[in-house]
This record gives structure tokens, sequence and C-alpha cells, in this order.
């Protein structure tokens, strides 16, 4: 166990927390059992290990952090692990890449059951359906979906500033204001189109090609997470990376799943199921009209960040599809997004009608709310697109 510490301490020491994650105050940190899900890349292990900093220090031995991936795990079993940790005093355990250790949800549940003194932290991909499908953990576990860096965030790094988040409403309500406090201390758009193309990953502060890192990424999401988790044989992996690809080349799309269905070999049900597993992982979001099922046929397809969007492109990417893009992936976040009607892309929690374009326009209809990326501070019912960026 010496090792684990040696290991925390020195993580720790030189982690780089220069952005603090909003999720940090939405977790109900007094719960037993929490798991903190999230897409491949997005800063899971470094928020274990931010909390572990924030609220014990690296030479705190109440809190330890380990990664499944050890070896040591091959051979010695997690819940023994556990009893060994709190019996020298432990508190809290936070576990990384849970879903890699055979078993993982039968002992955490037994950790909860017998080790009530002990507080079990886990991360684990966006795919794992903890409540909906994990009898384990049914009723114990405090699910949380850890996303990457909203514009906000971004922003914060980049300009070295605090700004807060803001809810939808109080933005829609008060959007001048809160433009003109922001503008006041920096300029947002100059960091806007860097954040579409590269910030919402936090591993873009790493000094490698980022856009190289992303596709690397994106195809680990592919093999390890949906085929691992969802059991799928790799000789089905092509397939699966195809769909991805042609799905791409058509968004925002109404997916045509015969034409799908044929272009890549899969019946119609396989290419359904397909579609909902990108979706889990964190690769497209799926848009349903108003009042519609979200389980059968979307009614439009979109990548899931607009960061994704550059990396699978091979084409200059059109801006209304990327800002539409960027729209939809901040709003998704505490809302319901659905398909919008006659002159707006996008309905928000069934009472506000949104439409993305470039430039303001004249003669707007006090019906809709219109969201220009060309502007800086709007009125009325123009928004400016940058600001759905503080959102979370």
């Amino acid at each position: 166990m010496e090792t684990f510490f040696r290991i925390h301490q020195y993580l720790l020491r030189h982690l780089n927390t220069s952005v603090r994650r909003g999720l940090m105050d939405e977790i109900n940190w007094d719960d037993r059992l929490i798991g903190i899900k999230g897409s491949r890349g997005v800063g899971k292990t470094a928020f274990l290990l931010a909390y572990a900093n924030e609220f014990f220090g690296p030479d705190n031995r109440e809190c330890l952090y380990i990664n499944m991936n050890h070896f040591f795990f091959t051979d010695r079993t997690l819940a023994d692990f556990a009893d060994e940790f709190r019996a020298r005093g432990g508190k809290v355990l936070l576990i990384d890449q849970v879903f890699k250790y055979p078993g993982w949800s039968k002992e955490l549940s037994y950790c909860y059951d017998n080790f009530q003194d002990l507080k079990l932290v886990f991360t684990g991909s966006s795919v794992i359906r903890l409540n909906e499908e994990n009898h384990d953990l049914y009723g114990k576990v405090s699910s949380y979906l850890l996303r990457g860096f909203s514009f906000r965030e971004y922003m914060n790094l980049a300009a070295e500033q605090h700004f807060q988040a803001y809810g939808l409403e109080e933005l829609i309500n008060n959007h001048e204001t809160i433009a003109r406090e922001i503008c006041a201390r920096t300029k947002p758009r100059a960091y806007f189109q860097d954040y579409l193309n590269h910030g919402f990953y936090p591993f873009f502060l790493e000094n490698r090609n980022f856009s190289e890192n992303l596709l690397k990424t994106m195809n680990m999401t592919l093999e390890v997470d949906v085929m691992y988790i969802r059991q799928i044989e790799q000789t089905y992996l092509p397939k699966l990376r195809k769909l991805l690809y042609l799905l791409s080349l058509s968004l925002p799309c109404s997916p045509n799943v015969s034409q799908l269905s044929k272009s890549i070999g899969a019946s119609r049900a396989t290419v359904m199921n397909y579609i909902n597993y990108l979706r889990e992982a964190r690769l497209i979001s799926l848009l349903y009209d108003f009042g519609d099922e979200p389980s059968g046929k979307p009614s439009r397809v979109y990548m899931y960040n607009s960061n994704l969007l550059y990396a699978i492109s091979q084409t200059p990417v059109n801006d209304i599809v990327v800002y539409e893009t960027f729209f939809c992936n901040q709003l998704l976040k505490d809302n319901q997004v659905s398909t919008g009607e006659k002159n707006a892309r996008f309905l928000i929690n069934g009472n506000h009608s949104f439409q993305i374009m470039l430039d303001p326009k004249p003669n707007t209809s006090s019906d809709i709310i219109y969201v220009p990326e060309r502007m800086e501070i709007g009125e009325g019912n123009i928004i400016p697109l940058w600001l759905f960026g503080f959102l979370y």
C-alpha cells in the first residue's frame, strides 16, 4: 500500500489545476458512493486528483487515489484493498478506471454495504449505465457526468479570469448586462474560434498535436469504451468506425438508416444500436422532435462537440454547422434540446425557440431568440452565440 501512497503524493504535487471544474460544487460529497462518468479525454483523472488536493492535500493519508489498471489488482481484490485502507485510517478511496477491473460493481456494492465508514469515489466511461443496467449499484450510487471544458472554463484559463456560470433563464433575461460585464474585462470573441477548434478537451494543454491526439482518443473510445463495455466483437469495429464517418459527412442530418445499413453491411436494428452507442460515448448528439420518445430514429444528428467536427472532417467545415454544434453541446448539460419548428432550428425546454446565424438581422420575429456569432453584446431577443458558453 505504501507504493500507492507514494504515487498519490507524487501526482498531487505535480498536479496542474489551473481551472477549477464547475462539477466540483455540484457533487454532494457527503454521499458514500459517487460515480463520475465522462467521455475519454475530458479530465476524469485530473478531477479526482483535484478533489484530493483541494479537500485533503498530498500528505493527508485519509484520502488515496488508485488506478485499477495497476497490475496489483490482478492478484488482490478491490474489497480487500479497501478494507486494509480503512484499517489504516483511510476515509476516502478514489478509484480510477474502475471498469477495467472484473466484477467492479459487485465489489463496490460490497464495500458500500460493509464499510460504512469509507467513502468511495470512482470514475468510468460515459458508456456505463450505472443505474439503468447495473443492479448491484441500483439505489446506492450517486452518478454525475464530467463534461469537457465549457467556453467559460476555457476562457477562464486562456484569459486568466474567474467568470461565473449562469442559468439559461438568467442568461436570457439579463444577457445584455452579463455580456457588458464580461466584455469590460476581456474580449470573448478573441478566444471563441480557438475554443471551437481545440478547447473542449483539457489535453489541448499538453505539448502534443491536438488533432492527432483527438483522433487517437476517438479511436480509443470506440475500441475500448464501446467495444469492451458493450461486449461487441472486435471484428465489428470497422463497421462502427465507418458509421461514425458516414454520419459526419452529412451533419446535421436525419439519418437514412436503410442506406447506412447497406453502406456498413449491418441490419437496421444494428445501425440504430450503434448510433445509440456513439451517443453514449459522447461522439454524437441526437435530437428529437419535442414530445417524441428518445428511442426511435432521431430527427437530427450532430457531432457531440465542435472539436470532433474539425478533427474528423477532410474538407472545410460549414460555419453554421460548427455554431449549431457548439450551441447544442453547451445547452445539453441542463436542458432539453429538441429540433425547432418553422424558422427556428432548436426548441429548448419546450418553450424557447432559437435560430443560429452569422450576423444579426433586422425585423426579427419576437417569438424566436436569434443567436448570431458575429456579435459581442446583444439586445432584446438577440443574444450573441459565445454567451451560451457560460451555462456551465
